[in-house]
């Protein structure tokens, strides 16, 4: 089992469906032993989240705090087959990386081939770093389509923890993430085990995740939780 080192999907309270703080989720990454930790609050255009302004002074924040790399992120939400996110590019260009993920409140749901086209559009675009729980069988999508993208624009695909617990709402996400997987090793096409977390406690926590993965025998290579300088070029910064 790889050390996990590194998690990019974490929310706290400013998203007002979290319940706890950036300081909380910062202790829980210091006790789990995590060497980078990325906060990735809810982009605006879902309803009820954040702000424009809240992105543009996230530059308050020091980037390493407690001897942990602090990375600041976005999850940002597709709008429609063509990719489109709604949060806005002057924003974007304000974070470390953006997450871009599929959600009822804000995509126009569509058949096997919008979303298909949605994910790929949205891989596309050039401060899309992670393709967000591509796991979600409410979303049908050609695997394969979309892994290809993401190796053609080196966006890492998301293994998103989260998904495979008794909570989640997410359909069918073991049977469609296993079937990415498989494409991913086929392709060499590098993921990241990220918890999603909404409580301090999840922070870091990718069991269910690389439990998944060891079904497939998924070339540890390709597992980008235990290796910062790797991440660290894939989202160029220092």
């Amino acid at each position: 089992m790889i050390k996990n080192l590194i998690d990019l999907h974490t929310h706290t309270t400013f998203c007002n469906h979290a319940y706890s703080t950036f300081k909380e989720n910062l202790s829980a990454a210091k006790e789990k032993g995590l060497e980078v930790y990325g906060w990735s609050e809810h982009g605006y255009g879902m309803p009820n989240t954040t702000s424009k302004i809240f992105f543009k002074n996230l530059r308050v924040i020091n980037r390493e705090i407690d001897g942990i790399k602090v990375l600041i992120g976005m999850e940002a939400n597709i709008l429609d087959k063509t990719g489109k996110l709604i949060e806005d590019d002057e924003i974007l260009k304000e974070v470390d990386y953006v997450i871009a993920s599929l959600h009822t409140c804000c995509y126009k749901k569509g058949d096997t081939e919008d979303n298909t086209q949605a994910m790929i559009n949205a891989i596309k675009n050039p401060y899309v770093k992670i393709l967000g729980h591509p796991d979600d069988g409410r979303y049908p999508v050609d695997h394969e389509k979309v892994v290809l993208a993401a190796k053609k624009e080196n966006v890492i695909i998301e293994v998103n923890n989260s998904s495979f617990r008794e909570t989640s709402f997410r359909k069918d996400t073991r049977k469609n993430m296993l079937e990415m997987l498989k494409y991913c090793k086929k392709h060499k096409v590098e993921v990241l085990i990220n918890s999603d977390a909404h409580i301090f406690h999840d922070v870091g926590n990718y069991k269910d995740g690389f439990d998944l993965i060891k079904k497939i025998d998924f070339p540890e290579e390709l597992i980008l939780n235990d290796k910062v300088d790797r991440l660290k070029d894939l989202l160029a910064i220092k």
